[in-house]
């Protein structure tokens, strides 16, 4: 490995709970005096945690290194420390070159600043002549697709807007070492393509490092050649991309029992939230006792939807991946061309997939909601596991297969 571009040793945030910094105002002092004859000992005890805790790692030029783990793992800790942000608790980091950061939508931005202005000013604060920025200024545009509201305010802008925006800044302006978060799930598919690509060559044809944050399984493992998992802030696996992710995966919860709602409200989860999946649950038909999934059997899904305004949703689907993070499934309504109109509220609705062609084995089951433009609302990776089970509907005798994924016919035709 050549020198690496960026050295973690050591590292650790720790933030205080519980307890009011700086000045207070003088509601907040009455109030901690109505509070206080209820505290022990007259007094709160401050509270602290570890949102990062003795992580070491090298990233060489060239790296593209994804960074994985579940809400509150420490990845987001980790690339604002890397982005200068934050400031470690413990340990050192030592970046090599210019760094390019998208961590949120608007981050770097000047809300005020129109996006023409937002893109010199990135430049300027990245080190780079108004000379340099003049020569990238077209791509960048081109790229961000944002052409008549480019002498807009930012803050007139959409989190899409502010989101390619803020991508078309960190990629074309030419950071040695490009820092990308979770973001880039508020885009709509199409442009989350564009990044990827833009990512791809920005390390193979540039050779500049990229760190990624994701949660999106098979684009890390597209894109990333290493990676990192994290938990509770610390490392507890690093090397190559797909056995990681495979630990990842497998360190979920077991299948949930088949004809149980299922309480989506702590998954990772991304999109603007207008609608949400807040529960789901599955069951085939006319196989075991227990409702639960078979080889070529029904499988019926029934997902409860939380709308927080007025939306149109032309993509519901339900997704199913193996243990490696493959796409195997994409039940989506796009294919009977029905678009769900709903009011704020709470809807169930259920889907039927009249075949599963899934051998025996435990998939993982995701959710996407999607308005017109393909805006996201809301998109689950892994909901829940999915167990198909070992069983077969009376008929010709034969053995159930387990050898592959996916089901098919067969026919023995005569030959010569």
């Amino acid at each position: 490995m050549s020198r690496p571009v960026i050295r973690v040793e050591g590292l650790g945030k720790q933030y205080r709970i519980g307890a009011a910094r700086g000045a207070k105002t003088l509601r907040e002092d009455l109030a901690d005096l109505a509070r206080r004859p209820f505290r022990r000992n007259g007094a709160a005890e401050p509270r602290t945690v570890w949102a990062l805790r003795d992580v070491s790692l090298e990233v060489a030029r060239g790296e593209v290194v994804g960074i994985i783990g579940g809400n509150g793992a420490g990845k987001s800790t980790l690339l604002k420390i890397l982005s200068r942000i934050v400031t470690p608790t413990e340990g050192c980091a030592e970046i090599t070159g210019r760094v390019g950061s998208l961590l949120e939508a608007g981050t770097g931005f000047h809300s005020e600043l129109t996006g023409r202005e937002n893109v010199y000013m990135s430049g300027a604060i990245l080190g780079m002549r108004k000379a340099e920025i003049d020569r990238k200024f077209d791509e960048i545009v081109a790229f961000a697709d944002i052409g008549p509201f480019l002498d807009t305010p930012v803050k007139r802008y959409s989190s899409g807007m502010q989101v390619r925006l803020a991508f078309a800044v960190a990629a074309h302006l030419e950071p040695e070492v490009l820092i990308v978060d979770e973001v880039l799930a508020v885009g709509d598919t199409e442009f989350q393509k564009k990044c990827l690509g833009r990512m791809q060559d920005v390390s193979r044809g540039d050779g500049r490092t990229v760190l990624f944050v994701s949660h999106n399984m098979e684009a890390v493992q597209r894109l990333c050649g290493r990676a990192i998992l994290l938990e509770r802030g610390r490392t507890v696996a690093a090397g190559p991309t797909a056995p990681i992710v495979a630990q990842y995966l497998a360190r979920n919860e077991a299948p949930t029992a088949a004809g149980s709602w299922i309480d989506l409200s702590g998954v990772d989860r991304s999109g603007s939230g207008v609608a949400r999946v807040r529960q789901a649950r599955y069951r085939s038909e006319g196989g075991p006792g227990d409702g639960q999934p078979y080889p070529d059997g029904p499988l019926v899904i029934t997902v409860s939807i939380e709308a927080t305004a007025p939306c149109t949703i032309p993509s519901l689907a339900v997704t199913l991946y193996d243990i490696q993070g493959t796409k195997l499934v994409n039940a989506d309504t796009l294919l009977v061309g029905r678009t769900l109109r709903l009011e704020p509220g709470t809807h169930e609705l259920t889907l039927r997939i009249p075949e599963l062609h899934l051998n025996p084995g435990v998939y993982r089951m995701g959710f996407w909601l999607a308005g017109p433009l393909n805006a996201i609302y809301d998109y689950i990776l892994t909901g829940c596991d999915v167990e198909v089970a070992a069983w077969k509907p009376a008929g010709p005798a034969g053995p159930v297969h387990d050898d592959g994924v996916v089901t098919c016919g067969l026919e023995l035709l005569d030959g010569d």
